[in-house]
C-alpha cells in the first residue's frame, strides 16, 4: 500500500497532512513515506468535508487509494459506527483492495468486508448485524444485497458516509456503469438524503463527462482533482514483421502464412520473447484468446528445447479460476521469473507484483487501455515504464485493399502511442438509453419493494434515476410488452409484481449482472461451421464480414442459437488488418491521418517497421489522400472519413438506405460504382436529401440484440435502443457535407 518515492508531492509533516487523525499520521510514518503525493496532498479537505463529490485521476500505481482512504478514515474515525463503500469491477480487485486496507484498518479497529460470491457467509452476516467499516463490494453484489434486503435498506445504510468507485472509467458508458448508477440513486432515495460520492481513475478522456457519469443529476457539486505528479520515463520500441501472403485458393486449414526466414510472424515474436522477456516479470497482451494460447504454448515449448523451467503462463477469462491464480500467483511470488500472455484480465489494478515489460500484438483495444497495461510497469523508483509493440503485416500485392496498403494495424499503433505520450485519451461515451440496463433495474426493483406502482417505478428509475431519456409513454410501451411475456404482471391495487417468468429470471444467480457474457457468434456456410468470432458491426441482410481469410456475404442471422448464415462473396482479396477488439475512436483515426502526412521518421519505430511506414506514407500519397477523401477505382471507390468507427457504421448504412452497395473495410468504406460517374457526384446528391430518423436506419439490422436483456424489448423500442448506442447519424451527415463541399 505505501509508496516510499513519490515523483513529487509534499512533507507529511506540511500542509493537509495536519488535518489527518493521528493514528493515520503516525501510521503513514511508520511506513516509511517521506512525502505525500500531489493527490493525496489535495483530496484530504473535500474528502474531509464531505459536501462534494470527487473524481481523483492520477496515474496507475500513484496512490490513489490512499488518496481517498486517508481522509476517509479519518472521517471514519470522528463517526464512530460510520459506513463506506467501496464499489471495484472485478472480485480479484476486492481481494487486493482487501489485503492492503487491512493492513491500516486493522490498527484503527475499522472492520473490512469483502462482499462477492467467493466469500463465506460468515462475514456477510457479522457485516448486516452491524454494518459499519469499509464494505468492498461488486455492483452485481450489490444489486442482490438491495433485493435481498430491500426493506432493511435505510437501516444497513443509515450510518453511509460515502460511496467509492474504483476504476470509474470501466463503467462510464457501460450497462454496467448504468447498473451502478441505478443502484447508488435507489440507496440515496433509500436514505432520503444524498451521499458524497470519490471516483477514481488513471484514464479519463473527458473530465466533464466523468463527472457528468459520477452524479447524472448534478445534485451536488464535482471537485476534480489531477495529479500534476511528473510522469515516468518510458521506453518504447515498435517491432515491424512482414508476413508473406498464404495463396488463398489453397486449402485454408493447411495455408500458414510465412515470413522470408521462413517462421510465421508470430512464431518470430514467440523468438523475441523468448529473448528479451524471459529473466524477469512481464505482461504480453496479445488480441485473443486464441493467440495468448498459442503464444503460451510456443513459449513453453522453446523452455522445454532449452531445458530451462518455463516462465510463460496463459492468462484469460475462459481459463478456470485456478489457472488464473496460479499465473498470479506465479508473477507475484517471485521466487523465479513469470511472463503472463493475457488478455484484459491483466488490464487493470490486480497486485500481480513488479513488472518490468509490456508487451502488445498489434494495436491495444483504445489509448486507455494502452495506458493501463503500460502503468503495469516500472513502478519503482528509477525504473522506466518499458513497452514492446509487435506490428504484424501482410506482404501487399496490386490487389491488396487500402487498409493493407496504408498498413492500418502499424499507423494505427503509431498514433496510440503518439496519444498516449501527449495524455490523451478517448472520452467517455455516456449516451444511449441502455434500456436493456432498465429492465434489469425495474426487475430488481420490484423485487425489493416487494411490489411497486408503475407510477413510481418511473420516477425512480427515469424520472429522477439514470434513465432520464426514457419517457412515460416508452416505459408504458416497456410495460406491457413484459406483461405479454409473463415476467410482470399487474394486481388489482395497481402494484407490479413479478410473473412466473420474471420469478424465475430473477431468482437465478446470473440476474445480478446486468451485461451480456459477450458470447461469439458460430459462422456457418452450407451447412459447414466455419469457427466463431464476436461481432461488433451492425449486420444487415447482404452485408460482408471477413473470417479465415476470405470475405463472407452474410444471409442469415439466428440471434437465439448465436449463429450467422454466409455464402461465399465475390471480390478483391479482404483486409487482413486484425484490430485491438474495440471500436475505434474519432481521435485515433484522426491521428493516423496525421501520421501518414509526415514525412519525418517516428523514432520508436525498429528499421523493419520504419520501412512499412515508409510505404504506407507513399501509398497515402499516391492515393492522393492527402488532398481527398475519396478514391475511385474501376469498380469501386473508397470513402476516407478519418473518423471513428460508429461513423463508419452510420455512414455504410446511410449509403445503402440509399440504394448504393456499401461495406465498410477498416478506416474506409468501400462503394460500388454506380456506371462511369465519379461517386463523389453521387454524394453531392445523396448530401441533399433528408435524413432518415436513426431507429429506421437501425430496423434493417440482423443483430439489434446486442445487451443481455434486449430479448425483452418491443421491437420499436429495441430498434430506438439499439440506434442510441450504435449509430451517430449527426456525424455522418457532418462528413457528407464537408466532403461535397469542395465538389
Amino acid at each position: 500500500m505505501p509508496t516510499n518515492s513519490p515523483a513529487s508531492g509534499s512533507d507529511p509533516a506540511s500542509g493537509s497532512f495536519g488535518l489527518l487523525e493521528e493514528r493515520i499520521r503516525r501510521w503513514v510514518y511508520d511506513s516509511g513515506w517521506t512525502e505525500l503525493r500531489d493527490a493525496q496532498e489535495r483530496a484530504i479537505p473535500p474528502i474531509l468535508k464531505g459536501e462534494q463529490d470527487i473524481i481523483i485521476a492520477a496515474s496507475t500505481a500513484s496512490g490513489k487509494t490512499e488518496a481517498a482512504f486517508l481522509p476517509i478514515l479519518t472521517r471514519m474515525l470522528a463517526n464512530p459506527g460510520s459506513l463506506v463503500i467501496a464499489v471495484f469491477p472485478l472480485v480479484a480487485l476486492i481481494n487486493d483492495q482487501w489485503g492492503r486496507l487491512e493492513q491500516l484498518c486493522e490498527r484503527l479497529e475499522v472492520p473490512v468486508t469483502p462482499w462477492h460470491g467467493d466469500i463465506s457467509s460468515g462475514p456477510k452476516k457479522r457485516f448486516l448485524k452491524s454494518p459499519e467499516g469499509c464494505l468492498l463490494i461488486t455492483p452485481e453484489s450489490l444489486e442482490a444485497l438491495l433485493m435481498g434486503r430491500g426493506h432493511a435498506l435505510a437501516g444497513i445504510f443509515s450510518k453511509l458516509l460515502c460511496v467509492v468507485v474504483d476504476e470509474l472509467h470501466s463503467f462510464i458508458g457501460a450497462e454496467r456503469g448504468r447498473q451502478l448508477q441505478s443502484l447508488l440513486h435507489r440507496i440515496e432515495r433509500a436514505l432520503g438524503r444524498r451521499v458524497q460520492r470519490i471516483g477514481l481513475s488513471a484514464t479519463l478522456g473527458d473530465m466533464a463527462l466523468a463527472e457528468r457519469y459520477l452524479r447524472s443529476d448534478a445534485a451536488l457539486p464535482v471537485q476534480t482533482i489531477v495529479s500534476r505528479d511528473s510522469g515516468q520515463e518510458l521506453r518504447v520500441l515498435v517491432k515491424g514483421f512482414l508476413e508473406k501472403q498464404p495463396d488463398l485458393a489453397a486449402n485454408a486449414d493447411t495455408v500458414t502464412a510465412k515470413t522470408d526466414a521462413g517462421l510465421s510472424c508470430v512464431e518470430a515474436i514467440a523468438q523475441h520473447l523468448f529473448k528479451t522477456f524471459r529473466g524477469s516479470n512481464n505482461l504480453v497482451f496479445p488480441n485473443s484468446r486464441n493467440r495468448v494460447e498459442l503464444l503460451a504454448d510456443m513459449l513453453r515449448r522453446m523452455c522445454e528445447d532449452a531445458r530451462v523451467p518455463n516462465e510463460f503462463w496463459p492468462h484469460h477469462g475462459s481459463l478456470s479460476r485456478e489457472i488464473r491464480e496460479e499465473t498470479e500467483a506465479a508473477l507475484k511470488h517471485g521466487d523465479r521469473p513469470a511472463t503472463a500472455i493475457c488478455t484484459s484480465t491483466l488490464e487493470l489494478g490486480i497486485d500481480i507484483g513488479s513488472v518490468q515489460r509490456i508487451g502488445q500484438l498489434g494495436p491495444a483495444p483504445s489509448v486507455a487501455s494502452l495506458r493501463q497495461r503500460l502503468g503495469r510497469s516500472g513502478r519503482r523508483k528509477g525504473e522506466p515504464a518499458i513497452l514492446f509493440c509487435y506490428a504484424i503485416e501482410t506482404e501487399c500485392k496490386a490487389d491488396s485493399p487500402p487498409s493493407d496498403l496504408l498498413r492500418e494495424g502499424l499507423v494505427q499503433t503509431i498514433a496510440q502511442i503518439r496519444l498516449l505520450v501527449r495524455g490523451w485519451y478517448e472520452p467517455p461515451v455516456i449516451s444511449g438509453l441502455h434500456l436493456s440496463t432498465l429492465i434489469q433495474q425495474l426487475l430488481s426493483l420490484v423485487v425489493q419493494s416487494g411490489g411497486i406502482t408503475a407510477a413510481k417505478a418511473w420516477s425512480l428509475l427515469c424520472g429522477t434515476g439514470p434513465f432520464a431519456g426514457v419517457e412515460q409513454q416508452d416505459f408504458a410501451s416497456l410495460l406491457r410488452e413484459l406483461g405479454s411475456r409473463e415476467v410482470l404482471m399487474q394486481d388489482s391495487s395497481g402494484l407490479l409484481l413479478l410473473a412466473p417468468k420474471g420469478e424465475r429470471l430473477t431468482g437465478h444467480y446470473s440476474f445480478y449482472a446486468a451485461f451480456a457474457s459477450g458470447e461469439e457468434f458460430q459462422v456457418v456456410t452450407a451447412g459447414k461451421a466455419l469457427g466463431t468470432l464476436p461481432v461488433t458491426s451492425p449486420l444487415e441482410p447482404g452485408s460482408y464480414i471477413i473470417f479465415a481469410g476470405r470475405r463472407w456475404q452474410v444471409e442469415s442471422l439466428d440471434m437465439e442459437r448465436r449463429t450467422i448464415l454466409v455464402a461465399p462473396a465475390k471480390g478483391g482479396r479482404p483486409p487482413v488488418f486484425e484490430g485491438g477488439g474495440a471500436l475505434v475512436g474519432d481521435g485515433v483515426r484522426q491521428e493516423m491521418r496525421q501520421v501518414l502526412l509526415e514525412d519525418a521518421p517516428v523514432p520508436f519505430l525498429d528499421a523493419a517497421a520504419q520501412e512499412l511506414l515508409e510505404e504506407a506514407r507513399a501509398n497515402f500519397r499516391r492515393l492522393g489522400l492527402a488532398q481527398s477523401v475519396v478514391v475511385e477505382g474501376e469498380h469501386h471507390a473508397r470513402i476516407f472519413p478519418w473518423a471513428g468507427d460508429i461513423t463508419l457504421h452510420t455512414l455504410a448504412m446511410l449509403l445503402r438506405h440509399w440504394g448504393l452497395e456499401a461495406q465498410q473495410e477498416g478506416l474506409c468504406i468501400s462503394v460500388k460504382r454506380q456506371g462511369a460517374s465519379p461517386t463523389i457526384g453521387a454524394l453531392v446528391e445523396l448530401s441533399r436529401r433528408p435524413l432518415p430518423l436513426a431507429q429506421e436506419l437501425a430496423a434493417g439490422v440482423l443483430n439489434k440484440q446486442q445487451e443481455k436483456w434486449d430479448w425483452l424489448l418491443p421491437e420499436d423500442l429495441l430498434a430506438r435502443n439499439f440506434a442510441a448506442h450504435n449509430l451517430d447519424l449527426h456525424a455522418a451527415a457532418a462528413f457528407l457535407r464537408r466532403a461535397v463541399s469542395g465538389a
